[in-house]
C-alpha cells in the first residue's frame, strides 16, 4: 500500500481575523462582544478574577462573535491578575474571537514589543492601536497578516471630541481629525486586517464612517452604560452581510447582578442584547 503524505501542520494557513469573527457571526447568529473588564468593586464577593471570568464566559460562549478583555483592569490588580488575563483568554473557545482591548501606541521598536505581546504571548485575535504616534507606530502590529487591528478613531468617551472632532487643514478643505484617521487606515490597510473603533454613543460620525468604509470591520462600544442606542447602532453601523460589525457590552452583562447567580444574570442580559440586535436586523 501506497501511503500519500499528510501535509505539513506548519503549512496550513491560519484563519485570519476577519474569517473567523464572519464564523462565530455566522455559527452563534451574533454580533455581540462582550467586554471582560473585571471590577472587585462591582464583582460578587468572594470570587476570583478567573472564576469570574471563567463563569461568565461558560455561560455566554454561543452568544457572543468576540470577547474584548481590557488590559487595564488586570494591570491595575498586579502580577496574579495578568496570569488571570492569560488564564482568561486560553479558557475562551478557539472558535471565538479575542480582540486584547490594550490601546497601544508608540515609536516603532516598541510598538514592535507590544505587538509581541498581544498577538505571541497572550495569543489574542486581534489589539485595539492609537494611531497618535502614526504609522510607524502602528506598522508593528501590521505585520501580524491574520490578526486583527482596530485603530481607534471616534471613540465613546465623553472627551472623544476634544481631538477627535478638531477640524484640520487638508488639500480637501477642512475636516474632522477623525475622517483623516480613518482615511489613513484604509491607506494603511495593505493587509486586509484593519477595523476601525467608533462609539455608539456617536452615531452621526458612525453614520459617516460606515458609508465612507462599507468592508471595514467596526468594533463599537458605549452600548449599555454609555447610552449608545441599539436601533441607531444596527441602522447606522452595519455592514451588508453583517458579519464585520462587533458591538460591544461590558458592564451591562456582567453586572447584571452580584449576587451567586451573576453568571445567569449575565446569559439573560447577554442573551436579551443579542436578540434586541438581531430585532433591528430583521434576522
Amino acid at each position: 500500500m501506497i501511503l500519500t503524505a499528510l501535509p505539513a501542520i506548519a503549512n496550513i494557513k491560519p484563519m485570519t481575523f476577519t474569517e473567523k469573527l464572519a464564523a462565530a457571526v455566522r455559527k452563534n447568529n451574533s454580533r455581540l462582544c462582550i467586554g471582560l473588564d473585571p471590577d472587585p468593586a462591582l464583582m460578587p464577593i468572594g470570587i476570583g478574577i478567573h472564576d469570574f471570568n471563567k463563569a461568565i464566559i461558560d455561560a455566554t460562549y454561543d452568544l457572543v462573535c468576540a470577547y474584548k478583555p481590557n488590559f487595564a483592569f488586570y494591570e491595575a490588580l498586579g502580577h496574579d491578575s495578568l496570569e488571570d488575563l492569560h488564564r482568561t483568554i486560553i479558557h475562551i473557545p478557539k472558535n471565538i474571537a479575542v480582540i486584547g482591548d490594550a490601546k497601544r501606541g508608540d515609536i516603532g521598536n516598541t510598538s514592535k514589543a507590544y505587538a509581541k505581546a498581544i498577538f505571541d504571548y497572550l495569543g489574542c485575535d486581534a489589539a485595539t492601536v492609537s494611531p497618535y504616534l502614526g504609522f510607524d507606530s502602528v506598522e508593528p502590529f501590521l505585520q501580524y497578516k491574520e490578526k486583527g487591528i482596530f485603530i481607534l478613531c471616534r471613540t465613546s468617551n465623553a472627551g472623544a471630541a476634544d481631538f477627535q472632532s478638531l477640524r484640520c487643514e487638508t488639500e480637501k478643505g477642512l475636516r474632522p481629525l477623525f475622517e483623516i484617521v480613518a482615511e489613513k487606515a484604509k491607506a494603511w490597510n495593505k493587509h486586509g486586517n484593519i477595523g476601525l473603533v467608533v462609539g455608539a454613543n456617536a452615531p452621526e460620525e458612525l453614520k459617516r464612517i460606515r458609508q465612507n468604509y462599507p468592508d471595514m470591520p467596526l468594533l463599537i462600544p458605549g452600548i449599555g452604560a454609555q447610552g449608545g442606542d441599539v436601533a441607531q447602532t444596527v441602522s447606522n453601523g452595519f455592514d451588508a452581510k453583517g458579519e464585520l460589525t462587533i458591538i460591544n457590552s461590558s458592564r451591562q452583562i456582567l453586572y447584571a447582578s452580584r449576587g451567586k447567580d451573576f453568571a445567569e444574570a449575565a446569559r439573560k442580559a447577554a442573551q436579551a442584547l443579542r436578540n434586541q440586535i438581531n430585532g433591528y436586523l430583521g434576522r
